[in-house]
């Protein structure tokens, strides 16, 4: 529980560095500017649109998460998760071959070719789809986001993660979109430097929590140890009840 809190952490800080990443296309969403009601509801709409995007994908790596898990392997998928976003900090060319691999894809093209065409229109409908699809484009901070997915102990943890990891990206890109580039060039050095440090902490916390160290809210003991222990007495207990009657039969 407590690493879903790390989800919308990530997706706070992640909206300052959309300003720079996906600001040009918040900036200049064809909201409906009848008023500043209308104008909110157009800018919810597309980042609703955003987050949807992300829980679906929470769920697909929560399918494969959850595949590790029943194999015995989740504790060392986090653990590799974990070691995954270091790696990308410690390595910048990491994550950026796996941004360029997956952004020259024909699946992309076809997901601009769509944006493209969605972004003209300014219903609610075509807002949502530009979201959706906007939430589809290749993002070193999604990446590290769906990480944190995979490495959660149930399905509904994974679509979590996404959601709050895309809820907390929404106050900045809505903010964004309707007031234009309100961060100055010293906020976004600021925040640019801070996502490193950010990433390091919870890929630390990912290790941590693999290791099942039995450290509380940080690292806990593996759940089957917890298990095992609940079983033995009831075993005993059997045990006990069962001898009268083995003694009234003989």
């Amino acid at each position: 529980m407590e690493l879903l809190f790390t989800a919308l952490g990530l997706g706070l800080l992640t909206g300052f560095h959309c300003i720079g990443m996906c600001g040009p296309i918040a900036i200049a969403l064809p909201l409906n500017n009848k008023s500043w009601t209308t104008r909110i509801i157009s800018g919810l709409t597309y980042n609703i649109g955003r987050t949807v995007t992300y829980a679906i994908m929470g769920l697909l790596f929560g399918l494969i998460g959850v595949g590790f898990s029943m194999a015995g392997f989740q504790r060392w998928v986090t653990i590799i998760m974990g070691i995954f976003m270091i790696s990308t900090v410690v390595f910048p060319s990491l994550s950026h071959t796996l941004y360029r691999g997956s952004g020259n894809s024909k699946f992309m093209s076809a997901v601009r070719s769509q944006l493209q065409k969605y972004f003209r229109q300014a219903s609610y409908k075509a807002l949502f789809i530009t979201g959706l699809l906007n939430g589809l484009l290749p993002c070193g901070m999604v990446y590290m986001a769906l990480a944190g997915a995979i490495s959660q102990d149930s399905l509904t943890d994974s679509v979590m993660y996404m959601i709050l990891f895309g809820l907390g990206t929404i106050p900045m890109m809505l903010l964004l979109s309707l007031l234009g580039n309100i961060a100055g060039a010293r906020v976004k050095r600021f925040v640019n430097k801070a996502i490193p440090y950010v990433v390091v902490i919870i890929g630390t916390l990912f290790i941590l929590r693999g290791m099942e160290l039995g450290i509380k809210f940080i690292s806990p003991p593996a759940k089957k140890l917890e298990l095992q222990n609940h079983i033995k007495p009831m075993k005993e207990t059997n045990t006990v009840l069962m001898k009268p009657c083995c003694e009234h039969e003989s």
